[in-house]
């Protein structure tokens, strides 16, 4: 898959769950060395997708169309492009496409994601009616994005 394609992919993760755009390249990061440091990288990555897992379920959670999480979300989306694009071994300036595609995808992503729970919502089917449901059907699809992203880097 090309820099930029993962780039696009882990944008799309992070329209669904922008801490999923740092983490999945933490994680590969932290995984290719040792010691005390990179261990608490992958607790701290783990933590906070962990948490906004939990906490996107809340029902005070705010809209993710609305600032400042959309423009969090499109910063996510470009910062996990361009930390994709490094660890790919590019350099920072080649890194510059994969970060705007991160981003652009990162605002397609959210306006997807808040199309399907919105659309669950009113759905015939019950099941896909319950908020917390069709969330967590999202988190594993962004879940899979970001896996898919990082793949093999």
């Amino acid at each position: 898959m090309s820099v930029l394609l993962r780039s696009v992919v882990l944008g799309l993760a992070a329209g669904g769950r922008s801490t999923l755009a740092v983490a999945a390249p933490v994680l590969v990061a932290a995984g290719r060395r040792q010691g005390a440091g990179p261990a608490a990288a992958r607790f701290a990555a783990g933590a906070a997708v962990a948490a906004e897992l939990f906490g996107d379920k809340l029902p005070t959670a705010p809209s993710r169309l609305e600032s400042p999480a959309f423009l969090g979300r499109l910063v996510a989306g470009a910062v996990g492009g361009l930390a994709v694009s490094r660890l790919a071994g590019r350099s920072w300036g080649a890194s510059l496409l994969p970060a705007a595609g991160g981003a652009a995808a990162a605002w397609a992503g959210s306006v997807a994601g808040a199309s399907w729970r919105a659309a669950a919502g009113r759905s015939d089917v019950s099941f896909l009616r319950d908020d917390a449901r069709a969330a967590v059907i999202e988190d594993a699809a962004a879940l899979l994005l970001a896996r898919a992203s990082v793949a093999g880097l």
